[in-house]
C-alpha cells in the first residue's frame, strides 16, 4: 500500500499540511496542464451543480409555500360558489318575512327558525352580512349605487336606501350591497 505522505491527492486526515495546487505546479512535481484544466473543469462543475442545488431548493420552497397558501384558500374560499348559489334563499325568506308583516302565525314562525338557521349556517362557513344603514357613506369596495337622486338634508354620498344586503366569505365580497346614493342636493 502507498504512503499517504508520497501522494498529495489522497485525503489523509493526519497529514500535517494540505496539498497546494499552486506550489506543486512551482517545483514541477505537481499535475501537468492537463490535469490542472481537468481540476479547473470538476470545480466548475461543483460550483455549477451548488447553484442548480440551490436554485432547486428555493423553487422547492416556493412550492410547499405556494401549496400551503393554495391549501388555506381553497378551505376558506372553496365554498364561495354554493354561497352565492344561497343568498337568493335568504333574499326570499327575507322578502317573505317583511311581507308578512306583524303577523305572528305558525308560517311566520316557521320563515323566521328558516332565517335563523340559514343565517346560522353562513356564520359557521365564514359568510358575514354587509347591511349598511341609511346615512352611512358608500364605499364602491362593499356597495353597488344602484341609483343616484338629491335629497334635501343629506351630503353627496351617503346611503338613502338600501335596496339588498350583501355578504363576504372571510375578507372577499361575494355580493355588493344593492343602494340608493345621495346625489349633491339641487
Amino acid at each position: 500500500m502507498a504512503d499517504p505522505q508520497e501522494n498529495p491527492f489522497l485525503d489523509d486526515p493526519e497529514a500535517e499540511e494540505e496539498f497546494d495546487l499552486d506550489a506543486a505546479m512551482e517545483e514541477g512535481d505537481g499535475p501537468t496542464d492537463h490535469a490542472r484544466a481537468n481540476v479547473d473543469a470538476i470545480v466548475a462543475e461543483r460550483d455549477e451543480m451548488r447553484d442548480r442545488l440551490m436554485r432547486a431548493l428555493a423553487e422547492a420552497e416556493n412550492v410547499r409555500k405556494r401549496a400551503a397558501r393554495d391549501r388555506v384558500e381553497a378551505e376558506q374560499y372553496g365554498g364561495s360558489k354554493l354561497a352565492r348559489d344561497l343568498l337568493p334563499v335568504y333574499d326570499n325568506l327575507a322578502r317573505a318575512l317583511e311581507a308578512a308583516g306583524d303577523a305572528k302565525d305558525g308560517i311566520v314562525e316557521g320563515i323566521e327558525l328558516t332565517m335563523k338557521e340559514l343565517v346560522g349556517v353562513f356564520a359557521k362557513h365564514g359568510i358575514t352580512l354587509v347591511a349598511p344603514q341609511i346615512g352611512d357613506r358608500f364605499d364602491p369596495q362593499e356597495h353597488q349605487a344602484m341609483f343616484e337622486a338629491p335629497l334635501p338634508d343629506t351630503k353627496a354620498g351617503d346611503i338613502i336606501q338600501v335596496a339588498a344586503v350583501g355578504f363576504k366569505l372571510h375578507d372577499r365580497l361575494l355580493r355588493p350591497a344593492q343602494v340608493g346614493v345621495s346625489s349633491t342636493p339641487a
